[in-house]
């Protein structure tokens, strides 16, 4: 067994019904407050009682309306339709904690780099270090439709933008503003020398000017990347700090974490230093029989149509037009395509139907639910470890605030029992949990740190 710390984030979306379908109809559930602030605030705290390091906020840009070719089912089942800004919580849920980091999905193909780069540096000071983007290109029509676009880009050409967009982004974050440009001191606040116009005039963006934040503790905020298809996997070996996966089998994991890590020491980046999250379910109760009642329980809540119009919308195709018991084979699409390459070709022993996967994300959103007593648990827990080459969980929350706060009052105890979970935070910043105290830059062989201010050569 390894002795490797188990990093924990805790998943949420900012709306009603997002890994699990249909279980905000239990009456345990509160995912129906997800537009209240106690409720965030409630959640941040269990999360840091826990020893979690960060929150991860999912989103989406557009209403879920691939299933059926409208958006009813998704509203029925209040399926990511309605859902909130993930950032405007953030502030509030530092406010009442000390360590707990913050990991928010922004897309890059709606953002302009020059104000994205302000807001995040703002979250950063406010934070005090703690904030991590998750970058996305976005998958849905919907949300090209009502952005401004007549149909979403074509899924490479959106990881192109995203590519000079980080480039921005990295220009403004790290090298617009030396380390002493603010003086504070006499009858100068900031020396204009020591502020520079970052002059960038690309293929998608211009930014001539100076950036207009000071810079936040962590300068650039932790990157965190998804996507799993080729192009999304190139992207994560090149940027990613964290990355998020959705996979039901550790030996399919394994194959996407080997790969990405090859792909970032190609790019000449130390494959250690990125850090994998699967995301996981867990049931839990104090016995094994207990909780497989409660997951029962929980099934029976479950709704099939919800998760075919969230699994329509995630990988571009309409299942409600597909045999529900022919198994679904895989195409290029614009959508989520690490999503599609779950159900078709990333397990060779299994061939998925439309029925089956709607029936198996029902509780766990694409990853293992993981059922039994702390023990049970944990040992399942640590056998993804080692054998899925992961360093940590994305811990799903399919009935909020149950699951996560039974996740930390009896899963954690047992893991830091141990060894695998920390008793105490270790830092005060994000990246300081990923790469251990006093590192809260990007580490020198992240691209950003190529545009860290230097002087001119003469």
């Amino acid at each position: 067994m390894s002795d490797q710390r188990i990093r924990l984030h805790g998943l949420r979306q900012s709306t009603v019904g997002h890994t699990a379908s249909g279980l905000w109809r239990h009456p345990d559930s509160q995912a129906h407050r997800y537009r209240d602030l106690d409720y965030w605030l409630e959640t941040a705290r269990i999360l840091e009682r826990g020893r979690f390091d960060a929150l991860f906020i999912a989103d989406a840009l557009g209403p879920l309306e691939v299933y059926q070719g409208r958006v009813d089912a998704a509203l029925r089942d209040g399926i990511q339709t309605p859902t909130d800004d993930p950032l405007l919580a953030i502030s509030a849920m530092a406010a009442v904690t000390e360590h707990l980091g913050f990991a928010v999905t922004v897309s890059s193909t709606y953002e302009q780099p020059y104000a994205f780069a302000r807001k995040m540096a703002t979250l950063d000071h406010l934070t005090r270090g703690r904030i991590g983007w998750n970058v996305v290109t976005s998958a849905l029509d919907s949300a090209a439709r009502n952005l401004g676009l007549t149909k979403q880009l074509p899924h490479d050409q959106r990881y192109a933008v995203a590519e000079e967009f980080m480039a921005v982004a990295y220009k403004l974050w790290e090298g617009s503003w030396e380390d002493d440009a603010v003086v504070f001191s006499g009858d100068t606040f900031a020396d204009p020398a020591k502020v520079h116009p970052v002059g960038h005039d690309g293929t998608y963006y211009q930014v001539p000017g100076i950036a207009l934040f000071e810079p936040s503790i962590q300068r650039t905020p932790v990157i965190y990347q998804a996507g799993t298809s080729p192009v999304g996997r190139a992207f994560a070996a090149r940027h990613a700090e964290g990355v998020f996966l959705s996979t039901y089998r550790p030996d399919m994991a394994r194959t996407l974490t080997d790969d990405i890590r090859a792909r970032a020491a190609t790019a000449g980046r130390d494959p250690g230093a990125l850090k994998f999250l699967a995301i996981a379910t867990v049931i839990v109760a104090e016995t094994d029989a207990e909780a497989q009642a409660k997951l029962a329980d929980y099934q029976r809540y479950v709704s099939v149509e919800g998760g075919l119009a969230r699994w329509s919308a995630l990988m571009h195709l309409d299942l409600s037009v597909l045999d529900p018991d022919k198994p679904l084979e895989y195409v290029d699409t614009d959508g989520i395509r690490g999503m599609l390459e779950l159900f078709t070709t990333l397990d060779p022993t299994r061939r998925w139907t439309p029925r089956a996967i709607a029936e198996f994300v029902g509780v766990g959103g694409g990853g293992p639910v993981i059922v039994g007593s702390p023990a049970t648990v944990a040992d399942e827990l640590e056998r993804w470890i080692d054998e899925a080459g992961i360093d940590g969980f994305n811990i799903a929350d399919p009935i909020p605030p149950v699951t996560f706060r039974d996740f930390t009052d009896l899963v954690v105890p047992e893991l830091q029992r141990r060894g695998r979970v920390w008793t105490d935070y270790e830092g005060s910043t994000l990246r300081e949990s990923f790469h251990g105290p006093g590192v809260t830059r990007v580490r020198p062989d992240h691209p950003a740190a190529q545009y860290r201010w230097k002087e001119p050569q003469s």
